[in-house]
This record gives C-alpha cells, structure tokens and sequence, in this order.
C-alpha cells in the first residue's frame, strides 16, 4: 500500500508565486528520485473552527493562506530512500535556503502516512 508524506504550511498571500516557484523546483526534484506523486494545494473553502481547523493549526495570520500538501511514494522505504536522496541533492540546498522561503517554516507541520484506504 502506498505511503505518504504531509504537510501544512501557512503563506502570505502576497508570496504565493514564489511559493509556487519553490514548490515547482522541490516536487521536480522529489520526483525525479521517485516520488510516485507531488501535490501542494491552496487552501479554498477552509474557515476557522471551534476548537481546531487549519487556520488555527499554524497560527494564520490575517494575510496568509494555507497550503496542504502531500507526497506520495509506494512504500515507506521507498520514502526513506527517496528522500535521503532528495536531501543530498546538491539542487535542494538552493530550494531550502530558509532565508529565502517564502513562507514562516516554524509554524509549518508535518509527517508520514500509511495509506488507510485507496480507491
């Protein structure tokens, strides 16, 4: 069964081009190593909740937006293999310069998925 790496992440309005541009040279390189599929997906119909939702689960500020995203791979070693090449890709250095991120990594919120069901 497949496996999956998720993630949310808080960004202002205002950088979501160059989000987009970071997200577009990561995938790239997350698929190239094999990763069977990259998504990243703006949020459209998200609202805060009562008690939790995903404005709240990275603090959003009143000019961010949310991002989901997902990776995903046929297993978890195929993930660990992945990504350890992904990270000693000399290209992922330049992508994850926190410096330039567009987005506030601290709030960001991750992990991996076994697959429950697959249609």
């Amino acid at each position: 069964m497949a496996y999956v790496d998720g993630f949310v992440v808080p960004v202002p309005r205002n950088q979501l081009d160059a989000y987009r541009e970071v997200s577009t040279r990561a995938g790239r390189i997350w698929r190239e190593h094999g990763a069977l599929g990259y998504r990243e997906c703006v949020a459209d119909d998200v609202e805060p909740g009562h008690l939790t939702s995903f404005p709240q689960s990275v603090m959003l500020k009143e000019d961010e937006t949310v991002v989901l995203a997902y990776i995903v791979y046929a297993s978890r070693e195929q993930r660990d293999e992945v990504n350890a090449k992904v990270m000693s890709d000399p290209r992922m250095a330049d992508v994850m310069n926190l410096k330039n991120m567009p987005f506030d990594a601290k709030r960001m919120f991750f992990g991996g998925f076994e697959v429950l069901v697959d249609l």
